[in-house]
């Protein structure tokens, strides 16, 4: 069992994308990263790619028993958490190979299929926080603890709200929405936990060409990783921040919720 010296990271859906980017800088900090992927030959690869401290979890984080074995797999081994990045996410659960347009096109409000609906929020919404709630325990036994979910300014409903937002058309009741809900149960664990050791940050990766899109966003995994890993390495960034890339948020990054 290592020390509370040590930093420890678990990142989910780290085998690929965005948490690959912020596992592989996590360890390149002297962090010891637990690479969380639903598929655990996938995560050993990508842990093998970051090297350093890397290894791998099997998580999927949809599947209780999945969480609960990778709880016990990290109390065992390391017995505490420093740092919880919450990336494992979902943009639909419809027909594959579609454009971004036909996907988002399907999701609006009037049309988008209930069940779709309810297993976009199983990963996005239910799933991430049944993790966080799970790791508890071992963030509450790091001296200081952070908690890094990655969500999207696309979940924001001040920038939706404004009829001069570009994208606004893009906010839609399937994954949009999804991610507003994230932001409002992680802000109101930041209000809970305010008081504690464990700092709550959300993140926006912005428009990044990932798998969520169809790789049809404007900027590279790397361009899209740069906030994520800013956040994931900061430990004095104040408890209950929502941020962005510089490029389309205000001071600081800071970004309407």
């Amino acid at each position: 069992m290592q020390t509370n010296e040590q930093k420890v990271a678990l990142v989910s859906g780290a085998n690929t994308g965005v948490g690959f980017q912020i596992a592989k800088a996590l360890s390149d900090n002297d962090y010891t990263v637990y690479v969380g992927s639903r598929d655990f030959q996938k995560g050993e690869s990508a842990a093998a790619e970051i090297g350093g401290k890397a290894k791998a979890v099997q998580l999927d984080i949809t599947d209780e028993k999945s969480v609960r074995a990778a709880v016990d797999t990290i109390q065992k081994e390391v017995g505490y958490l420093t740092l919880l990045v919450n990336n494992a996410a979902i943009s639909h659960a419809g027909k594959p190979g579609r454009t971004m347009e036909e996907v988002l096109g399907a999701q609006q409000a009037s049309k988008a299929d209930i069940s779709e609906l309810k297993t976009v929020w199983e990963t996005n919404v239910f799933g991430t926080l049944a993790v966080t709630q799970a790791f508890l325990p071992l963030l509450r036994s790091a001296p200081e603890a952070r908690i890094v979910t990655v969500s999207s300014a696309l979940g924001s409903l001040g920038i939706n709200s404004n009829p001069e937002n570009p994208y606004r058309s893009a906010f839609d009741a399937v994954y949009g929405a999804s991610k507003t809900a994230l932001n409002g149960i992680f802000l109101s664990l930041a209000i809970e936990l305010e008081h504690t050791s464990i700092k709550v940050h959300l993140v926006s990766p912005g428009f990044t060409a990932t798998a969520l899109n169809n790789f049809q966003g404007t900027d590279t995994v790397e361009q899209g990783s740069i906030e994520p890993i800013r956040v994931a390495l900061a430990e004095d960034l104040p408890t209950g921040s929502f941020t962005g890339p510089a490029d389309f948020s205000g001071p600081d990054h800071i970004l309407p919720w």
